[in-house]
């Protein structure tokens, strides 16, 4: 009686053990997760910057009579874009390769959009030299710069998260409890 008792405390012992080891694992892939959507809601952000400057952008240049038109109306396209795909919720983004991969085309053909405009604007030294132009210009660049720095921390994030439900032990919990691989910003 004595050695099935000792045999059942034993079983017992490394059941909870286990059972420690996978609550463990397991919070810290949350953990990880958090940080990654964390970094997404940062990147959301800086990229909402962006996409409230742009309106006062177009209409600042528009008040510059001579202004192709054609570019602006690029810009203010790309914008739609941007718009219709933020709308949605960060979880499918961020849940899905593919609307990941169309969320950041729309941000890179705005930000194509945005560059040739800075290409036109050259030509109108008249427009450069508006107080309300260099301000919009400023933050603008801000906000850019902002963008690169929060996509990096993303990818570090995701970096970390990745790798994390890959490593043994925690990929069977990651697997049993559904954590997926996120995706990365590219270019």
């Amino acid at each position: 009686m004595s050695k099935t008792v000792g045999c059942l405390i034993a079983l017992v012992a490394v059941v909870a053990i286990l059972g420690f080891m996978a609550w463990g694992q397991y919070n810290g892939l949350v953990t990880a997760q958090q940080g990654v959507e964390e970094a997404w809601a940062q990147v959301q952000n800086v990229y909402q910057r962006r996409a409230d400057l742009v309106p006062n952008l177009v209409e600042t240049v528009k008040g510059s009579a001579a202004f192709e038109q054609e570019t602006l109306t690029e810009v203010v396209e790309a914008l739609s874009k941007v718009g219709q795909l933020s709308a949605q919720a960060s979880e499918q983004i961020l849940g899905d390769p593919a609307k990941f991969a169309q969320f950041q085309q729309a941000q890179d053909g705005l930000s194509s959009a945005l560059s040739r405009l800075m290409v036109v604007v050259e030509r109108y030294p008249e427009l450069q030299s508006t107080a309300a132009f260099r301000d919009l210009m400023t933050q603008l660049e801000g906000t850019e710069n902002r963008i690169a720095v929060k996509r990096q921390r993303y990818n570090e994030s995701v970096q970390t998260f990745n790798t994390r439900i890959k490593q043994f032990p925690a990929n069977l919990i990651a697997g049993i409890s559904g954590f997926k691989e996120k995706a990365y910003f590219r270019g």
